[in-house]
């Protein structure tokens, strides 16, 4: 094997990697070195190297400097001998055993082309951080006949080093670098993929690609300053699609689209706030160009701003790209006002008004419904705060700023109260000791934007320790009528903020006396300490000498304590070693539902049972995330926390519906109330296959958590067969009361009035109420798609029903505003049970919210569209719905439409009448409306105020 390394002025890294050739395990290994008429010493270390290796090592020098790898690679291929060639960069190493797997595997497959695992380390980390070059390709050893077969091959691994040529291959294909265009890799790659009979992908780590993030003298393909840089890339790309055009590869070009679009792309868009106008001219007609090559449906493959941004760029709509450039940067970040347009969401207005294909394209583009900004409340929305004004006040050491902050879709109210104040904060996490805070003077609306106006009075109000907190970061805070949203302050042109304002850091001026501002990689404003000269050569003397390793030390061991302290495993021993040991604390109840997520289900229904009945206890209530709908008159504490895990220790009784932290023991002094939150159709607990796979000691570590249980209630005969017996239960923990949630259920079963829910919604007197609650999707992500046309329904049935979506808890759904009236998403609401009451009907397929309706006995239908796939690919079922379903069950949404058209909910009420008596028999027995009562007088009526 013959390794090629090729070097430009990088003396001091050439003998590490020329080293990590001559160490490899297979010993036939010759290393080419060819440098590229460096100016420094590099090509004396190579002379060198090839004397005190003379057998194993030849250098040679070109005459003069091609400007990039492609030349010193093609030469270094002529001066091979060996059978096969791998390239190898001055600056990154080859793993030790990277020749003889990659030879192994060449040989035994016949492949003209090994590629093998490349890894991206960054050495000028602490920990020498290790990021894996798209692992996924070389999950396994696998053989391609083409890259056909294997598209994401030739349009994500583009490098060249990671990879075991046949030199026959290489010499008689003709196979060269392009000279004189930066990005070489991919042209060559292109061709080595295209050309190969044979490709081989073995699992192996093969070669270091060493990345320093600091370094001043950035790679080629780092200089996204230059112009030239992204022209080159776009004459890459095109030679490219030649390529693949004449090999009659065409069909790739599709997936190498969507990748142009999601990142060749968006790497230089993200350095367009950066650029001055003539770069962004120059670049937007480099790449309009190119992207009318691109196939339109590559953009429907992308994520939405990908897509958005390529688009306004190819428009030439500077005033729309930008902010949503802001966006590409900052995930989430609403940067546009937005506009609403026949009942969908769109970026912008501008382009919408087309005909034809374009018009029509335009609009898919630009639809952004489905993200959901429409259905945010202000404080959950990431606004974009452009930053209009910054001027400074040298007199007083100050500045004024001035910016405008989106606002899509009027989220803020023109009658809304405003207040905003800006933050000013360490960047630092370990030293953000305090925040410092500057008065807004104004702000109002201003069209589609709230604008405001401050004056920070940097010298007097930013007081820095120094050093450690070098960086400092700025936010606005802006309340609207109570509700608060936070966002940074982005620079959106190169220029705006400059000078530098004086500062009294703790430390004393010594250590700096001025901060200037700085521009983050993200756009953000934010503001550095600047040291004097002398000072700083002082400090930097003093941190690189003894006591500066010794403050890092200590600052390392305090940093690394305190996140030890906050662990999950320190808190466990917390728990156990110090708040269990304090005393029960008579009468605490801690109440929880749904891990924390709701204030909901049979633990609610048991605690309003107790407070109704005036009961002397006091009442803990777990939370995660916002404690947004919990009660008032109770303590709220975080789930996971401290407080949570000393209310835990000490409660004389635990009521949850799905389980407290697994690793938590119960102290026998607790009485541990298991209300659970559903009757079974799916396989539970040891009754799943996946759970009968696990070791012993893994499923006796799950009966510990589950035998913490001292009551289990049990609403019928099936939650015996089923719950109980996959749980390994004893007979004395069940409780056979039913379901305290269902007791409004079974009571409401008799009602003549719509509950108050329907005029909360906004449902009119005259409109029947469907309800859509499926059951939990896993897709790799929180968002659910609806199996059905949501507008086609609302269109057809929207003058006689109102839809309401009900979405698992774990999951969510985002409907369209044009179904706005005639469906409604009511998924926050914490309880399903009062909206099972107001439903006339429901539509589910396998959600346990079944056997809590039909205590109802209204009619039922079931859209088992993917029934197969839940029963026979998931958990399996304990008995088959579409025999004891106790309403029609439909596979189709046409047949989903078809039975709603056919027949009336009256008549699916007749229809079904004994089927649904059956199903409340079979699964609802013990709810007769009493539950909560029955187990308040049970287990509490001795708390009962005299």
């Amino acid at each position: 094997m013959s390794v090629v390394v090729i070097v430009y002025n990088d003396e001091a890294r050439l003998s590490t990697a020329v080293r990590s050739v001559l160490e490899q395990t297979l010993r036939s290994v010759e290393v080419v070195i060819v440098d590229d008429h460096s100016t420094d010493g590099s090509y004396e270390v190579a002379g060198r190297l090839a004397a005190e290796h003379p057998d194993r090592v030849r250098a040679y020098r070109l005459p003069e400097n091609s400007g990039g790898c492609g030349a010193p690679r093609n030469h270094g291929i002529q001066r091979t001998r060996g059978e096969y060639v791998l390239f190898l960069d001055s600056d990154d190493v080859l793993e030790r055993n990277a020749c003889r797997n990659m030879l192994e595997a060449a040989e035994s497959t016949g492949a003209d082309l090994v590629s093998g695992l490349c890894v991206r380390v960054h050495v000028d980390t602490r920990t020498r951080k290790e990021v894996k070059w798209y692992p996924w390709l070389y999950a396994r050893t696998r053989t391609l006949d083409s890259v056909s077969e294997l598209p994401d091959l030739l349009v994500y691994d583009t490098l060249s080093t990671n990879k075991c040529y046949r030199r026959d291959f290489l010499v008689e294909g003709g196979l060269k670098f392009p000279v004189g265009i930066h990005y070489e890799d991919l042209f060559f790659s292109a061709q080595a993929y295209a050309a190969a009979r044979r490709i081989t992908l073995i699992p192996n780590r093969v070669y270091d690609w060493n990345v320093v993030e600091s370094s001043e003298a950035k790679s080629i393909s780092n200089r996204r300053a230059e112009i030239a840089n992204f022209a080159h890339r776009m004459e890459i790309h095109r030679r490219v699609d030649r390529l693949l055009a004449d090999q009659d590869m065409a069909a790739l070009k599709f997936h190498k689209d969507i990748k142009f679009l999601k990142h060749d792309l968006v790497l230089h868009l993200r350095d367009l706030p950066f650029r001055d106008a003539a770069y962004r001219r120059e670049f937007a007609e480099l790449a309009r160009a190119y992207l009318a090559s691109i196939d339109p449906a590559a953009y429907d493959e992308v994520e939405p701003i990908h897509a958005i941004c390529a688009y306004l760029l190819r428009v030439s709509d500077w005033e729309n790209l930008l902010p949503a450039v802001d966006t590409l940067t900052n995930r989430d970040k609403v940067s546009a006002p937005l506009v609403e347009r026949d009942g969908r969401i769109y970026w912008c207005d501008g382009h919408l008004d087309g005909t034809g294909e374009e018009g029509e394209f335009a609009r898919r583009v630009l639809d952004v419904t489905e993200l959901g900004y429409h259905a945010r409340p202000v404080e959950k929305l990431f606004l974009r705060n452009e930053l209009t004004q910054y001027e400074e006040e040298t007199a007083r050491g100050g500045v004024r700023l001035a910016g405008r902050v989106t606002n899509p879709l009027g989220v803020i109210p023109p009658e809304a109260r405003l207040t905003a104040e800006l933050d000013f904060y360490a960047r630092r996490p370990g030293v953000r000791f305090q925040t410092f805070r500057a008065p807004v003077t104004a702000v109002r609306h201003d069209g589609p934007y709230i604008t405001w106006q401050a004056t920070a009075d940097i010298s007097k109000i930013l007081r820095p320790l120094g050093i450690v907190d070098a960086v400092w970061d700025v936010r606005l805070q802006l309340d609207v009528d109570g509700k608060r949203t936070t966002s940074r302050l982005t620079a959106a042109e190169p220029g705006l903020a400059t000078g530098e304002l004086l500062v009294r850091p703790r430390l004393t001026r010594l250590v700096a006396d001025r901060v200037e501002p700085l521009i983050s990689a993200r756009g953000h404003l934010s503001f550095r300490l600047v040291p004097g000269k002398k000072a700083n050569a002082v400090v930097t003397r003093g941190l690189q000498g003894a006591p500066g390793r010794l403050a890092k030390s200590g600052y390392r061991k305090a940093k690394a304590l305190r996140k030890k302290a906050t662990s999950g495993a320190t808190k466990i021993r917390l728990y156990h070693e110090v708040f269990q040991r304090m005393p029960v604390h008579r009468r605490l109840v801690v109440f929880e539902s749904h891990l924390g997520r709701q204030y909901s289900d049979s633990p609610r229904a048991i605690y309003e049972e107790m407070r109704r009945q005036g009961l002397d206890f006091e009442a803990v209530w777990s939370y995660t995330g916002r404690p947004d709908g919990f009660p008032a008159d109770v303590t709220l504490v975080r789930r996971w926390s401290l407080p949570y895990l000393r209310a835990l220790a000490r409660a004389e009784f635990w009521i949850d519906n799905q389980s407290y932290p697994l690793k938590l023991t119960k102290r026998p002094g607790t009485t541990y109330l298991q209300t659970w939150h559903g009757s079974a159709l799916k396989r539970m607990g040891f009754d799943e296959p996946g759970w009968k796979l696990k070791t012993r000691a893994e499923q006796a570590e799950q009966q510990r958590t589950l035998d913490r249980f001292d009551h289990f209630l049990i609403r019928s005969e099936h939650d015996v067969r089923t719950l109980a017996k996959a749980f390994r239960l004893h007979e004395k923990t069940l409780l056979r009361l039913g379901y305290p949630r269902n007791d409004a259920l079974a009571q409401a079963r008799q009602a003549t009035e719509r509950p108050p829910l329907a005029a909360e919604l906004g449902i009119p007197a005259d409109k029947k109420v469907l309800l859509y609650a499926p059951t939990f999707r896993h897709h790799g992500g929180r968002r659910f798609a609806l199996p059905f046309d949501v507008e086609r329904f609302a269109e057809e049935f929207g003058d006689e029903y109102v839809l309401l979506v009900r979405a698992h808890y774990l999951n969510h759904v985002v409907l369209p505003p044009s179904v706005r009236g005639r469906v409604i998403d009511v998924s926050a609401h914490h309880d399903v049970t009062p909206v099972l009451a107001l439903a006339d009907a429901l539509i589910t397929d396998y959600s346990s919210v079944m056997f809590d309706y039909a205590l109802l006995d209204r009619p039922m239908l079931f859209f088992a569209y993917d029934y197969e796939e839940y029963v026979h690919e998931g958990r399996g079922t304990y008995f088959d719905l579409l025999e004891r379903a106790p309403g029609p069950v439909v596979r189709t949404e046409d047949e989903l439409r078809s039975v709603l058209r056919a027949s009336s909910l009256e008549d699916q009420t007749v229809k079904y009448a004994a089927a649904r008596e059956r199903f409340v028999a079979d699964f609802g027995e013990y709810d007769k409306g009493t539950a909560a009562r029955r187990i308040v007088d049970e287990f509490f009526a001795e708390w009962r105020q005299q």
